[in-house]
């Protein structure tokens, strides 16, 4: 029977966990610009019609 390779399935969780974590991060930065987004995108829209 084959060797379980535990450095690779450790590197595959730490990348899963950062891969989650800046998923987080942005969702976050969205959330507290929505508000932002919503001034800036308004205008150019208004401009289009």
């Amino acid at each position: 029977m084959a060797k379980t390779n535990y450095s690779y399935e450790k590197r595959a969780r730490e990348i899963e966990k950062q891969k989650k974590k800046e998923e987080k991060r942005k969702k976050k930065q969205i959330q507290n610009d929505d508000g932002t987004q919503e001034d800036t995108q308004a205008p150019t829209q208004e401009s289009n019609t």
